[in-house]
Parts: C-alpha cells; sequence; structure tokens
C-alpha cells in the first residue's frame, strides 16, 4: 500500500505548504534564539511562548495543553536548551494534530458516493469542489457536481466553470429552485450513469441562520429516502483567515449537520495559522484537506507532521524536495 507522502505531487505540497505558511520569520520561534542563550528554560520564557501561541490563534484549550506538557518536561528537567524546547513545542503540537490527521477515503461500496459541501459564504466552498473533483478524478474516479447554491447565480456558474475545465457532468436548475430537489435530482443521474462521487455545493450560510441550517437538514432527509447513506461525507469548509470565528462556524455546523470532515482553505492569507490547532483540539473532527492558495496544486491532503514543520520553519529543506 502506498504512503500517502510517498504520492506523487505529496512532497511538492509540503514545498509550497513550507513557503506560503507563516510567511516571514517563525511568528513562534523567532528571536527565541536572541531570548535563550545563556538561560534555563523557567517560567519567563514559557509565558513569553504562551502569549505567542494565544496571538497566532492556536486558542486556549490547545494553548493550555501544550505549555502544560512544557511544564511538566521542565519540571523533570528534560528541557536544557532552545533546541530541546522547540522539539519538545514541534511534539506537543504533533500530539493535538495527529489524530485529526483522517485522508477522505471514497468508499467504492458506496455508489455514488455524495459528499455534501457546507460552509458560509467566502469560505472557498466552489473552488474546494473544482479541487477536489480534479483531484478525487486523478485517482481514478468518475465525478459529478451538483449546483445546490440555487440563491446566488454567480455560484451555478462558477461550478459549471470548474466542471467544465474538469470536464465533468454538473446537474443544475433555475435561480431559486429548491436546493433539496436540486440534489435529489443530482443523486438520480448520478446512479443512472453509473457516477462514483457526486459532490453537492450548498448556499452558504452563517452558523446563526436558522432558517438556512434547517434547509441543509432537509437536504440530509431528502436524499436519505434514495439512499439511506447519504451523504456519506458531510464536508465543512472554514477559511483560516477568520481565526477563532472559525472555531464556534464548525461547533454550529457540527451541531446542526454532524460534520465528518473539515477542509481549511486560505491558509496562506493567514498572519499565522494556528488556528488549525484550536479547531483539532476542540472539536476532534479529521481535517481531509488544506489550501494555502488559489492554485490546484494549492490544494493537498492534511499531513499533521508537515504541518507543524512547516508552522514552525522547521526540519530539513531537503524533505521539501
Amino acid at each position: 500500500m502506498t504512503n500517502e507522502a510517498d504520492k506523487p505531487g505529496v512532497r511538492g505540497f509540503f514545498k509550497r505548504l513550507r513557503a506560503k505558511l507563516n510567511q516571514g520569520p517563525a511568528w513562534l520561534t523567532a528571536d527565541l534564539g536572541e531570548l535563550l542563550p545563556g538561560r534555563k528554560i523557567d517560567a519567563e520564557i514559557l509565558d513569553e511562548l504562551e502569549t505567542r501561541l494565544i496571538t497566532a490563534d492556536v486558542g486556549t484549550e490547545a494553548t493550555r495543553r501544550i505549555l502544560d506538557e512544557l511544564r511538566r518536561r521542565v519540571a523533570r528537567k528534560e528541557l536544557d536548551d532552545v533546541d530541546a524546547l522547540l522539539k519538545a513545542l514541534h511534539d506537543a503540537m504533533l500530539d493535538i494534530l495527529k489524530p485529526v490527521e483522517t485522508p477522505l477515503v471514497i468508499n467504492r461500496a458506496n455508489k455514488p458516493y455524495v459528499i455534501l459541501v457546507v460552509g458560509i459564504n467566502g469560505a472557498g466552498k466552489t473552488t474546494t469542489i473544482g479541487k477536489l473533483a480534479r483531484r478525487l478524478m486523478a485517482e481514478g474516479h468518475t465525478v459529478m457536481l451538483a449546483a445546490g447554491d440555487t440563491f446566488r447565480a454567480a455560484a451555478r456558474e462558477q461550478l459549471e466553470v470548474w466542471a467544465q475545465r474538469n470536464a465533468v457532468p454538473i446537474i443544475a436548475q433555475q435561480s431559486g429552485a429548491e436546493p433539496a430537489a436540486v440534489i435529489f435530482d443530482a443523486l438520480q443521474a448520478a446512479r443512472a450513469r453509473n457516477i462514483d462521487v457526486l459532490i453537492a455545493d450548498t448556499a452558504g450560510r452563517l452558523h446563526t441562520q436558522t432558517h438556512l441550517m434547517d434547509e441543509l437538514k432537509k437536504v440530509k432527509r431528502v436524499l436519505a429516502r434514495l439512499d439511506p447513506g447519504a451523504p456519506h461525507e458531510v464536508l465543512l469548509v472554514l477559511d483560516g483567515t477568520i481565526g477563532q470565528n472559525a472555531v464556534a462556524q464548525a461547533e454550529e455546523f457540527n451541531k446542526g449537520l454532524g460534520v465528518t470532515g473539515l477542509v481549511i482553505t486560505k491558509l496562506d492569507g493567514t498572519a499565522k495559522g494556528g488556528v488549525v490547532l484550536a479547531i483539532a483540539q476542540k472539536l476532534r473532527t479529521p481535517i481531509r484537506f488544506i489550501g494555502v492558495g488559489e492554485q490546484s496544486e494549492d490544494f493537498g491532503v492534511f499531513n499533521a507532521a508537515d504541518f507543524v514543520s512547516a508552522l514552525l520553519k522547521s526540519g530539513p529543506e531537503s524533505a521539501a524536495a
């Protein structure tokens, strides 16, 4: 079985991730060398790290977990210098992220495998769908798209562009059509055409808009009439630039819909990127993919070790080749 890290393009994505995430001096490790020469790792150093973690959107829960571990290791006299501290920091972050490193696996027993893509306006749902379709086709799956965002004409047009670009069929209706009906029709069409994966777009909505969240629940109910297991994946797209608001959104979408996977986009636009740790600690929901730009090559499977290395600018550059 091929290891995910050995697949073509994966190391290339790590190189892009490292270049685009946390650009400039590493927010966490910058100046630590100057701060530490000749000093023991003490409470003041750890307090400085705590401040940097909080300001980097790592969140209070994940920060507390990381600092508790570092303080335990200081008490055991395991951290004698900056290198030992950074290694311990790397390990503590990895402990948080490793459990949510769960790639999306298309179960061929479910045909079509239905992926319902949800999130707020502007999070990057349509772009994510286009990139995901391309990725799944490269893996040998046949794909169909469903234009379930019937409120915004531009959304359907954007999705049609991606469908044309990827040469995949798309099911769409006029603006104002019932989203549940569009996606139901798409599922019937995907079955008739023996399609492997159906990816359904939905209108962007705030997690606080109860009537729109109820509409998504209706989509799920309607799909279940045709296939009791559908949707097989509820994929929530989160904008990485909005910090702790992304955590709140994810909690509410999960409460209403039972989110099974996350895509975190626009990480190249964040000053820090620490919000991924906050999301992982708070939600424990699998992070399927992350995005660091507009190009298809800027979209990749989430790998915890690669992400931490890119975040801390640690590890040899050669690893990214």
